[in-house]
């Protein structure tokens, strides 16, 4: 691993918040719905 735990952790969660933008936090499974179709 290249990085430490806090910078994936907090890189991942920036990814996290940037996929909703309307406000509404998804639940896993329409996001690994969602995954899927792309």
């Amino acid at each position: 691993m290249s990085q430490s735990k806090s910078q994936e952790t907090r890189q991942w969660r920036q990814r996290k918040e940037t996929q909703h933008p309307h406000g509404k936090v998804k639940s896993l499974k329409t996001l690994s719905e969602e995954t899927k179709k792309e």
